[in-house]
């Protein structure tokens, strides 16, 4: 071949060469009527705040009432029951098992000995499922309180009827106040009707010789007319009195005051394992 016919051939292979270049850029070359897609950025996550820590439960936290419930739980029966029957007493309410149990710690419901010692008891009512305070005279007001009364002629014990509600001593008080009882104290202080049917209108006169009657000052002119009346007396003044001019008046002998001795080592101290047994249920206040 000669160097013409090279010549063109090289060329040849330069326009072919050229052709695949530009269908190589065509298709690498983007559309003029496509946009290229713009992508937004992605919004960052807000920054959440941190919350404040739970409080955290510890078992020191509860220790006392812990403690007290188990005193109370290991405490003897006895005790046990004068707590129920004081709350029983204070609210006037009927209460479940589990109700006195959240007030006063006593688990009726799993100590057997506490649960017949309250069911057999005269100061506590249970219908089955409800215990309440049993007063010993079923009234709750002034009415009730004063027909109760009227029942008894020969006088009712106040101590039977302090425990009816707990305003019974201030109704005492009004009841004694408008005339309608008497309110006699002693060693048993003691509340009588006051019946209007005996209350008798004395004549004029007959009050007059009453406080007409001069009763004799002396001794020995009460004893003179006992006898002058057939009765014997008990006292023989004169007899005392001579006796008296010849040996002396005796002097009474002088009452030896016991010294009050504190508590000391060598005190016995007993029922210590019962602290709070032999207290008052309730507040005594002087009503009379």
């Amino acid at each position: 071949m000669d160097l013409s016919g090279k010549l063109d051939r090289f060329k040849q292979q330069q326009q072919r060469c050229h052709a695949s270049l530009s269908i190589i850029n065509a298709t690498r070359a983007p559309s003029v009527t496509t946009k290229p897609q713009q992508y937004a950025p992605a919004p960052r996550p807000a920054m959440a705040k941190p919350s404040a820590p739970a409080p955290k439960v510890r078992f020191s936290d509860d220790t006392a009432r812990l403690q007290k419930m188990h005193a109370v739980r290991k405490s003897a029966v006895g005790s046990q029951m004068k707590d129920v029957i004081e709350l029983l007493y204070r609210t006037r309410k009927a209460l479940t098992a589990t109700q006195i149990n959240d007030a006063t710690y006593v688990d009726i419901a799993g100590n057997t000995a506490v649960f017949e010692s309250l069911r057999n008891n005269p100061k506590v009512r249970f219908d089955g499922k409800f215990f309440s305070y049993k007063p010993t005279h079923n009234v709750t007001g002034k009415d009730g309180l004063l027909a109760l009364i009227a029942d008894f002629h020969d006088g009712i014990p106040v101590k039977e009827v302090e425990d009816a509600y707990p305003t019974v001593l201030d109704d005492l008080q009004a009841l004694k106040s408008s005339g309608d009882i008497y309110l006699l104290p002693g060693e048993q202080d003691m509340v009588f009707p006051n019946d209007p049917r005996s209350r008798l209108e004395l004549d004029t006169e007959l009050k007059k010789l009453f406080y007409e009657i001069k009763l004799p000052k002396d001794m020995l002119d009460i004893e003179k007319d006992l006898r002058r009346n057939g009765e014997k007396p008990m006292t023989d003044t004169a007899k005392r009195r001579a006796a008296a001019e010849i040996f002396g008046k005796p002097s009474k002998p002088k009452k030896s005051k016991k010294k009050q001795r504190g508590m000391t080592s060598r005190t016995r101290i007993t029922n210590i394992h019962l602290p709070g047994l032999f207290e008052l249920p309730m507040d005594t206040k002087d009503f009379i």
